[in-house]
């Protein structure tokens, strides 16, 4: 049965015998416009691959199955993972891993040749953790679909030149094209939590050829660990003042520019430039 009031929500968990739990962050979904709009956003056709991280007592869940995709369901509670199964559709759609998503497998599970799709509602508390092991395994995938905070969800979507702009959203866009779809009120979540959620689409993408992705990457968290300094003073410690400066002039960037202010092309360009 579905559960979308308060009221529903709490008489199954009584029935289960738990409450939700601080220290998992469940805060469970329960307004079926917003289940609806977020699997409407993944796209979700008959017999595609969906893992859904965190589905707690189900509700997107059976959306997804009513949808027939295939689901494969990690849960990390023991008494809502086993719950779950009361959804097993008659062609076995569902498969439920009562386990810590940042410790699964997911190379035994995935196949990259029928890329999967994701539904995540994250815990709010690893959420940058669980998305960069999924990006990390971008070839597993071909869209991610994750509810956030509002504030995080605007920095992940950032756009250069604003003050949310992040060496996080530059690696986002590294491997991904990131959309803000919608703002959730936290209203729409039992315990209601202090801030509003959004849900947030990556539409996965093959990365720029870059030599050494590590040392890429190393550059732009360098940049931004002092972001109101100048390029050439936050990279002081990788390259001289004037070897930066030199290369942001050929490449005709502002030699005095901050970090927020270059594109993911710009960050590309100039350690191209400065490791030639």
């Amino acid at each position: 049965m579905p559960i979308y009031k308060p009221s529903e929500l709490i008489a199954f968990l009584q029935s289960l015998g738990i409450s939700p739990k601080k220290g998992l962050s469940q805060n469970f979904l329960l307004d079926k416009n917003i289940i609806d709009k977020t699997v409407a956003a993944a796209d979700v056709h008959p017999e595609d691959i969906v893992l859904e991280i965190g589905p707690g007592p189900g509700c997107v869940t059976e959306a997804l199955l009513k949808r027939q995709a295939r689901v494969l369901a990690v849960e990390t509670d023991t008494i809502l993972a086993d719950a779950l199964h009361r959804f097993q559709t008659p062609d076995h759609h569902l498969e439920v891993f009562c386990e810590d998503i940042l410790k699964f497998p997911l190379e035994k599970h995935l196949n990259p040749s029928k890329k999967a799709k994701v539904i995540a509602n994250l815990p709010y508390h690893i959420t940058t953790p669980i998305l960069t092991k999924l990006i990390s395994l971008h070839g597993l995938f071909s869209q991610i679909v994750v509810f956030v905070q509002d504030e995080v969800a605007k920095r992940f979507t950032a756009k250069p030149g604003t003050k949310n702009y992040s060496s996080i959203t530059v690696f986002l866009n590294f491997y991904t094209n990131p959309t803000y779809a919608f703002k959730v009120s936290r209203n729409c979540f039992f315990p209601k939590p202090n801030v509003d959620s959004a849900v947030v689409v990556f539409d996965l993408k093959a990365a720029p050829n870059i030599d050494n992705v590590d040392a890429f990457f190393k550059l732009t968290r360098t940049s931004f660990e002092h972001r109101r300094k100048m390029l050439r003073a936050s990279l002081k410690d990788l390259y001289t003042s004037e070897k930066v400066t030199e290369a942001l002039e050929q490449l005709h960037i502002n030699p005095l520019a901050r970090p927020e202010e270059l594109s993911l092309e710009d960050f590309i360009a100039l350690y191209t430039h400065l490791n030639r």
